[in-house]
Parts: structure tokens; sequence; C-alpha cells
């Protein structure tokens, strides 16, 4: 089938405007390839990962290794997707205080993740190659500490909130 833009019109949940090169915090949340479970299970409100997510987990602790201007926050990898908390750190700053763009965008980050963790999850799986994540990923800017403590808590009692999502039966 050939591309339809009627079709095949992906929503973008970004917000319209906004660059993502920002210094500042972000939730991201990176699910597996048609929400597989591929990454560990869940076990009395527990993540038991798999050899694929600790692969991830490696990863994900790995990013402040490749790209400096990030620092990480909460997160855990579920058996189908990741939830995290990245803040783009900006090394300097300007002299009226302003926000301003980082080394690398968000959306360069994720990418990197989403291509290391696939390359090491297809080394471990050769002669298969397995498509590990989804095309796009979700994420939202945190505008303030009310805000990041939410996220935090969600994040903390996902593993245990496991069973009551109906897409992960």
């Amino acid at each position: 089938m050939s591309y339809d833009p009627r079709l095949h019109h992906r929503r973008s949940v970004r917000l319209e405007g906004y660059d993502y090169s920002l210094a500042g915090a972000y939730s991201v949340t990176i699910c597996t390839h048609m929400r597989k479970h591929i990454l560990g299970q869940v076990i009395d409100g527990n993540v038991s990962l798999s050899p694929w997510g600790e692969i991830v987990e490696r990863c994900w602790r790995d990013l402040p290794n490749h790209y400096p201007n990030v620092c990480l926050d909460a997160f855990v990898v579920m058996p189908n997707h990741l939830h995290g908390i990245i803040a783009l750190i900006a090394h300097e700053a300007n002299e009226f205080g302003e926000c301003i763009p980082t080394a690398h965008s968000l959306g360069e980050i994720v990418r990197g993740f989403k291509v290391l963790c696939g390359r090491q999850i297809n080394d471990c799986s050769a002669p298969t190659r397995v498509t590990v994540w989804q095309r796009s990923y979700y994420e939202h800017v945190i505008r303030n500490e009310v805000s990041l403590n939410a996220i935090r808590l969600y994040i903390e009692r996902n593993p245990e909130n496991w069973g009551f999502d109906p897409d992960n039966r």
C-alpha cells in the first residue's frame, strides 16, 4: 500500500512550536513494537527484567555518557514499555537567565537510545532480527515541581498498577 496522507496521518502529541532542545525536564514513554511483552514480566508488583529488559535498563542508565547534557531522574522498564524522566541541562546561561538550547534535543536522545538498544538486542538474537521499538514515543514537558513529583510517583507505582491496565493483560 502506498502512502496516503488522508489514511496515514499521525497526530503529533508534541507542543506546537516548542523547542525540544531547551533545557528542562521531560517525561518520556517508549513502547515496544506492537506492545509485545519482551522486556520482562511483573510478578507481585515487581518487575523481573528479561535479558532484553536488562539491556534496555543498561542503555538508559548509560545515556549521560553519550549525551553530556542529559541528567536522568526516575525511570522504570516495564514488560512492554519504559517510562523515564530526562532533564536536559544547559552548560551555559545567557545574561537574561532565559532557557537556551542544549547540545542535543530530546528527539535526538530518544532516537539514539532506541538505536543503541535495538542494536544490542539484535546482536544477542542473531541470526534472527527483531523490531524492538514502536515507531514513535510519547513525551511531556514538565513545567513545575508539582508535575515532576506526580510523574515520579506514577513511574514508581507503575509496576504495582500493571494488573489494572487493560493494555497489559
